[in-house]
């Protein structure tokens, strides 16, 4: 309880801060009580949403979008006060100016200019509608995105092989069938030869994929689809009863891979032959640094696997990648990771700029990275989880088009 009062009151103060914005640019009282108005939903949502029912690090459809809403209005109230604190620092230093300096030595402050509040009005509204529109249109606005990577030893056969990689699901946050049907059909316009899933096929449990697996069943590769565990497909953020409910719940979700056609490799490996060349295609169990699931163990997933094969290696972490397999004594030619969703939050311009807070926490956050030789993709994600959107970093289809360096 001590810990609402207090989100209340910091949010409450933060609110009537921002509010002297809207006060000053504008004297029509009906905005005023829509500003109020929609604060208050947002705050009184947010705490029913989270303080009823919730379990474990369990996030309901109707949490996320409480917390997305919460999250507009206090993205809004923070540029305003940014912009506000500023010119309150302008205005106190004018107002020991005219105390020290003036004919009057009063400490006067200045009042608010206009112009500023409604320019603060105006900056602040960028935030407030970006997120507005991620949770509306921005989580299905589905993006294929084609690379095309050359190597030295791809075996002859493999030049001009393609992979389509989807990843990060997260079953349980969807809310339109439609768009999930539209994703698809756009990734078997690919018509890849191979189609790889990198791992949280749900957020929690496996009964949130039930409703899509139908839908899933409909992917297409001709050469098969293939699978790994993300952190959350193993049920961890959930207060099971017991042990054999959780391993159940386990059990059932692999089930319902191979229900939807996936080969799900738990640090195993697997070839993809063409005549006599051949790939060698891994996949580890979930492993991750900052205490996440450690259950990779590329020694056993490459049992079978020669050391001069050429090898991609399916790892829904790419802190897997970055501290464990790029120093291994195989060489993995290339990686496919996922696991960061790119915060779901940034700005990219192809060629430009790309940037999200998410590079503070993961040194591989999206796209393609090199390193020893090797290559890894970190796909954006398929789904989202916790806020129920996409600002700038759009879900991801990827596809990735192998080529024998001598003959690209």
């Amino acid at each position: 309880m001590l810990r609402w009062i207090i989100f209340v009151l910091i949010y409450s103060v933060l609110g009537f801060y921002a509010f002297q914005a809207l006060k000053t640019a504008t004297k029509v009282n009906w905005l005023h009580y829509l500003y109020i108005g929609v604060s208050l939903l947002a705050v009184i949502n947010f705490i029913y949403q989270f303080s009823v029912g919730n379990e474990g690090r369990v996030i309901s459809i109707s949490m996320s979008y409480a917390f997305g809403f919460l999250l507009s209005v206090m993205a809004f109230n923070l540029v305003l006060i940014i912009f506000l604190f500023s010119e309150d620092i302008i205005r106190f230093l004018a107002g020991l100016y005219t105390k020290f300096f003036g004919t009057s030595k009063e400490f006067v402050l200045p009042s608010r200019r206009r112009f500023l509040s409604l320019i603060g009005l105006g900056l602040a509204s960028l935030p407030f509608g970006a997120l507005l529109y991620g949770m509306a249109k921005g989580k299905y606005n589905f993006k294929v995105l084609k690379y095309e990577l050359a190597f030295d030893d791809l075996p002859d056969a493999f030049n001009g092989y393609q992979i389509t990689q989807i990843s990060d699901v997260h079953s349980g946050s969807f809310d339109d069938e439609e768009k999930i049907k539209y994703a698809i059909n756009l990734i078997n316009e690919q018509k890849s030869d191979v189609l790889l899933f990198t791992g949280d096929m749900v957020n929690n449990i496996a009964d949130e994929m039930e409703p899509w697996k139908d839908i899933f069943s409909k992917l297409e590769a001709k050469d098969g689809k293939y699978s790994v565990l993300g952190n959350h497909d193993y049920g961890d953020y959930v207060n099971w009863d017991s042990d054999e409910l959780k391993e159940a719940n386990l059990d059932k979700l692999k089930e319902i891979q191979k229900e939807i056609g996936f080969d799900l490799l738990l640090n195993d490996s697997r070839f993809l032959q063409k005549g006599s060349d051949k790939i060698a295609l891994v996949g580890v169990e979930n492993w991750g640094v900052g205490g996440f699931k450690k259950a990779g163990d590329l020694k056993k997933a490459t049992a079978n696997v020669g050391k001069d094969d050429f090898k991609i290696l399916m790892s829904h972490d790419p802190s897997h990648w970055e501290h464990e397999v790029i120093n291994d004594d195989y060489h993995y030619h290339l990686t496919l990771s996922g696991h960061t969703h790119g915060m779901q939050f940034g700005i990219e311009i192809p060629g430009w700029i790309k940037w999200s807070p998410i590079k503070w926490r993961y040194r591989y956050w999206a796209g393609i990275y090199k390193e020893m030789g090797q290559y890894i993709n970190v796909n954006r994600g398929f789904g989202f989880l916790g806020y129920p959107g996409r600002v700038g970093i759009w879900p991801e289809i990827t596809v990735i088009t192998l080529k024998k360096k001598e003959l690209a």
